[in-house]
């Protein structure tokens, strides 16, 4: 039976990437989307032979559709998921999950009341190298973590006519550190937990009508662990992406983001490997590194279609979410007050 599913906002790229894997898929119905941006939504739809619905509120009440893949900007988020939650459909949420806490606590609500599945869409959870990287962890193969730096990046600050984008705008958006950053912060709350504490600096280097291009956060965690992430939205061409330093060794992962996937790279560049101790050598991973992000980002397409049939637990849950959007959150505090932010509450 197929898996049918509509969409609602087109504002984040990385769910068009999925609708680009779900209509070459057998088993997957596209049936209709929704935009506020009427022509952003019809073009959309088009592009991959889905209805276009003017009326949210229509769509989300059709017996024809499954789950919904929200993909609004934003700061629309809970809105839509809380009435997707009312509507009894299951809900897929593309990254971030809200602007504010208070506006996580209304989807976690909205999902627990209504007993809907929820979902977050993290891609960083479900990359093959990332579920190698929390293997190793979770194996004690590095030992007792001390240190963990990722370096995490785009060029979007560096492309033309950016500044006039929705990811711009403060009606819309947090800005590019709450929007990207938070992909490398997650990806620390997935392997480590909620941290207890984070000092950040976010500032405006390049543009200044384009918020946020560069920043350092640094999360320090129960057992005293460093956590740094390290993001820049000017960073055309990179290497290495995440360093993890143990007891027992280190691990290094290179060509991790976008900027390091289509850079030039040695031929049969090694993406991961570890060094132990004990060994005096380096273990290699034989898992490819991705040759673009978008090659990437379109690895979650089928994860997400065996969640809305039952097939796999959520990639993240709204709670979860809620915790990761903290950490976000508390970089900016951090940043504003120049103070350390207690994140555990």
């Amino acid at each position: 039976m197929n898996t049918r599913l509509s969409v609602l906002g087109f504002a984040h790229a990385h769910v068009s990437t999925y609708c680009s894997r779900w209509v070459g898929m057998d088993d997957v119905r596209l049936v209709a989307g929704w935009d506020h941006d009427t022509a952003r939504g019809e073009k959309s739809c088009a592009d991959f032979g889905m209805e276009f619905v003017a009326d949210s509120d229509s769509l989300m009440r059709r017996d024809d559709v499954d789950a919904v893949v929200i993909g609004a900007e934003t700061s629309m988020h809970a809105d839509l998921a809380v009435a997707a939650a009312e509507a009894g459909k299951q809900i897929v949420v593309q990254k971030p999950m809200a602007l504010t806490l208070e506006e996580a606590d209304r989807i976690i609500e909205a999902v627990e009341e209504h007993h809907v599945p929820f979902t977050l869409a993290w891609q960083m959870r479900l990359d093959p190298q990332n579920l190698e990287i929390k293997r190793v962890i979770d194996a004690d193969i590095l030992g007792r973590i001390f240190m963990v730096r990722r370096r995490h990046g785009l060029a979007t600050h560096l492309w033309p006519n950016f500044d006039q984008s929705w990811y711009v705008k403060s009606e819309y958006n947090h800005g590019m550190f709450a929007d990207d950053a938070a992909h490398p912060i997650d990806f620390l709350h997935w392997l480590f937990g909620m941290p207890d504490s984070v000092t950040a600096e976010i500032d405006t280097l390049l543009n200044p009508n384009i918020p946020d291009d560069n920043g350092i956060a640094i999360f320090r965690y129960p057992d005293g662990m460093f956590a740094e992430v390290v993001c820049s939205f000017t960073f055309s061409a990179g290497e290495n992406t995440t360093e993890i330093v143990g007891e027992k060794g280190v691990l290094i992962q290179n060509y991790g983001d976008g900027p390091s996937s289509v850079a030039p790279r040695p031929k049969n560049a090694i993406g991961l490997k570890w060094y132990l101790n004990e060994m005096g050598d380096w273990s290699y991973s034989d898992i490819p590194s991705p040759q673009s992000q978008g090659e990437r980002i379109a690895g979650l397409a089928r994860p997400l279609v065996e969640f809305v049939r039952g097939e796999r637990p959520p990639i993240c849950t709204a709670r979860e979410g809620r915790d990761s959007l903290r950490m976000v959150l508390g970089c900016y505090e951090s940043s504003a007050t120049g103070s350390r932010i207690v994140l555990k509450q």
